[in-house]
């Protein structure tokens, strides 16, 4: 239950804010109001500009509350991750969730998580006013630091891919392999579908060994949606088939 609303018209009057207790972030609002017993108070991110899509030589910057959809109709947004964004949510959904609130509350079948940490994306953090720091996509699932998430940048100089199955064209996939390959060779592949957050299956100078590195990091991989050696020998087959498609 929200029991408290700021709309703060600077950065500095957010982050003020947010250090008080039970005070949470508001972007879309799409988990906020979700029902909950708790009580808490919510700071309005609306108002501080942090929407916004922007091309930094190599890069795209992309504000924290720029919404899923917004990201997916940009021309400079690549396609594979046009692709996870399709299988993250619903229309209805991808114009109110934001890219901050997704990658927060993303566990392992995200496939928007997954994307971004095979293209090792950064993450800009105001920790207090006068401090940022930058984590990677995989620091910040390990971590949970504090803070909050002004920008998330991906690189623009990379090939991707995105291949999955899934048990019907609208639900998330159970098994989803996202792959990015640098221009060095070096490659990373990651896996959705299963579990709290996307598995790093690989990252190398090369690609070879890429489908025996997703069928290994799916060896565990069972639960109510799909046996272990199922999803091993899929996510073999959907690594192959991504390494294939930006060759």
């Amino acid at each position: 239950m929200i029991s408290t609303y700021h709309r703060p018209k600077t950065l500095d009057e957010a982050l003020d804010f947010l250090t008080q207790p039970n005070t949470l972030p508001l972007g879309g609002g799409t988990l906020l109001s979700k029902a909950t017993a708790d009580s808490v108070a919510v700071v309005d991110l609306q108002a501080l500009g942090l929407d916004s899509l922007r091309v930094n030589g190599n890069d795209l910057v992309i504000g924290s509350t720029c919404t899923l959809q917004s990201l997916l109709e940009s021309s400079d947004c690549p396609q594979a991750l046009k692709s996870a964004i399709k299988l993250e949510a619903p229309l209805n959904i991808r114009n109110t969730a934001t890219v901050a609130g997704t990658l927060v509350a993303g566990d392992g079948r995200s496939t928007f998580t997954a994307m971004l940490l095979a293209m090792d994306a950064k993450i800009e953090i105001q920790t207090t006013k006068t401090d940022t720091t930058t984590l990677s996509v995989g620091e910040f699932i390990l971590t949970r630091p504090s803070g909050l998430i002004t920008a998330i940048t991906i690189p623009l100089n990379v090939k991707s891919a995105f291949e999955y199955v899934s048990k019907t064209p609208a639900d998330k996939p159970l098994i989803g392999a996202a792959l990015s390959q640098w221009n060095s060779g070096r490659t990373r592949l990651t896996l959705c579908g299963y579990g709290k957050t996307p598995l790093l299956a690989m990252d190398g100078t090369e690609a070879e060994g890429v489908q025996e590195a997703a069928a290994n990091a799916y060896h565990e991989a069972q639960d109510e949606w799909a046996s272990a050696d199922y999803r091993m020998d899929v996510a073999s087959t959907l690594a192959k088939r991504a390494l294939e498609s930006i060759a």
